[in-house]
């Protein structure tokens, strides 16, 4: 589906359907809203007054107008109260109505921008936020069915259309930041998504590969050959028992080439399968380990969208890639392993997998000289237990940072949660054998498993991001659909323009 803005009168259009905003607290005081009822004959007032138009958030009304004016429908977006309004209630707004155009057959419509006491919001920042809902509302991941995309109704085009001309170049931007930010996370989707026989870390180079030759970024990938000669002892540990090879990937986008303390890293955890190795997972719930590269994915398409927004500042994507499989040659509880960093790990539990291949990823980025740095990883199901599919569990050693972090989240809408990080719980990770273990036991599991890559940053602002709870969603919320979320893509993308811009 594609967006474009125009010139004109939204109610003059010749249109199949058009998209009109109401809050509960101005039901009708919008001069489109008040315009478009005089023409209906009062038809948008006497269903106010009957209650079948409120306003609430979510609430979609869907009128013929039967010639009384241009467009055929028109389709009335309850927004809630205005108190309560934000980018997120407009995202998700957004993709209701998509969903609800796309239904009833219809190919192209038009709506506006609403700007009335929108709570401080941009016009261009709903513009984009509009876009952004559409486009992940209207996803699927239909790959593997027979059930052609073409039995199904396609909506094709939504128009912005704007009485000021001086508008329509500012629109224009939004819709192609939307586009770019919405395209990312659905490629994020759509890896997570996939099985894990069409997900390999071959291919997920190959896609990579394809994303830093389109953008023109800088690529290298990494063999077990180079794995070896580097020392990377952690993603070599794992990828023991499996026979796909392993890879690490690294795709560079220089923004500020004369700059090159202007920097960050976004690392992936990428376990394209996890089966928990030798301490194996039950066979009940294992088919969603596809998704346990979901880190990895976020990565790699943030960079897709970074190579089109070209902010300056030099960024750095590093991803692991393996399976964890269990077989006769599969690493074992109680192996001692040494990573690229030098510091040895006693392998207490094979499912503890992710954090023994990030801390090699973490100490190839210290090596190379990054000063901020986010892992993102599918890392525990102990965030699950605190914080469930609604927060990303977040751990920091840079109060700042984090709060830049945050002030993109605001505008993304996906959320995060501040965890603690006190020195008390690093004792739950000492190895008797090594320097330590990978994995402190049941207690506050997503804070031991912190601590354990805490010990690779070194002197980097470093980010960790523990998306177990919301890489999936189970059902249908508004733009997020059942499946992978694609998070935090969008929030990644964000935080690196805006840094970007700062620099």
């Amino acid at each position: 589906m594609k967006f474009r803005a125009i010139q004109g009168e939204i109610l003059s259009q010749e249109s199949e359907a058009i998209v009109l905003y109401i809050g509960e607290d101005d039901i009708l005081s919008h001069e489109f809203i008040y315009e478009a009822n005089n023409n209906l004959e009062n038809c948008l007032s006497d269903m106010a007054s009957q209650g079948q138009l409120t306003g609430k958030k979510g609430e979609l009304t869907l009128i013929h107008t039967l010639g009384h004016i241009n467009p055929k429908r028109l389709l009335i977006v309850g927004l809630g109260k205005e108190s309560d309004l934000s980018l997120d209630v407009i995202r998700n707004a957004s993709a209701q109505f998509a969903r609800r155009l796309r239904s009833i057959g219809i190919q192209r419509a038009h709506t506006i921008v609403p700007q009335a006491n929108m709570n401080q919001i941009q016009p261009s920042q709903i513009a984009v936020a509009i876009t952004e809902g559409a486009l992940l509302g209207l996803y699927n991941f239909r790959k593997h069915t027979g059930k052609a995309d073409a039995d199904r109704s396609k909506l094709d085009e939504i128009v912005f259309v704007d009485k000021p001309s001086d508008r329509l170049e500012t629109f224009s931007e939004s819709i192609r930041i939307g586009t770019i930010n919405a395209e990312a996370t659905i490629l994020a989707r759509d890896m997570v998504n996939q099985p894990a026989n069409f997900m390999t870390p071959s291919i997920m180079a190959q896609i990579a590969s394809d994303i830093a030759k389109s953008n023109t970024l800088d690529l290298e990938i990494f063999s077990s050959s180079d794995l070896s000669k580097l020392k990377m002892g952690g993603l070599l540990g794992v990828a023991k028992g499996t026979l796909e090879p392993p890879k690490f990937i690294i795709i560079k986008y220089s923004g500020d080439p004369d700059n090159p303390s202007n920097n960050i890293g976004i690392l992936g955890k990428g376990i394209t399968f996890d089966t928990g190795g030798i301490s194996l997972k039950s066979a009940a719930g294992m088919v969603e380990m596809k998704g346990d590269m979901a880190g990895a994915a976020a990565a790699i398409a943030s960079m897709q969208a970074i190579g089109k927004l070209r902010p300056k500042i030099n960024v750095i994507c590093m991803v692991a890639a393996t399976e964890n499989m269990p077989s006769g040659s599969a690493q074992k509880p109680g192996d001692v392993l040494t990573t690229f960093s030098g510091k040895t790990v006693e392998v207490d539990n094979t499912d503890a997998e992710g954090r023994l291949v990030l801390a090699d990823a973490l100490g190839y980025a210290s090596q190379l000289g990054l000063n901020r740095v986010i892992d993102i990883a599918t890392l525990t199901g102990a965030i699950i237990t605190s914080l469930g599919d609604v927060y990303t569990g977040g751990f920091t050693n840079d109060q700042e940072f984090w709060s830049q972090l945050m002030e993109s989240s605001v505008r993304t809408g996906e959320k995060f949660w501040l965890m603690p990080m006190h020195e008390d719980y690093k004792r739950q990770n000492i190895s008797d054998v090594a320097d330590i273990k990978n994995s402190g036991g049941r207690k506050a599991g997503s804070i031991t498993a912190a601590h354990f890559l805490a010990e690779f940053v070194e002197d980097m602002k470093w980010i960790h991001l523990d998306i177990a709870g919301t890489s999936t969603s189970d059902r249908l919320t508004g733009y997020t659909i059942k499946g992978a979320t694609g998070c935090p893509t969008r929030t990644i993308v964000h935080l690196i323009c805006s840094l970007g811009n700062d620099s």
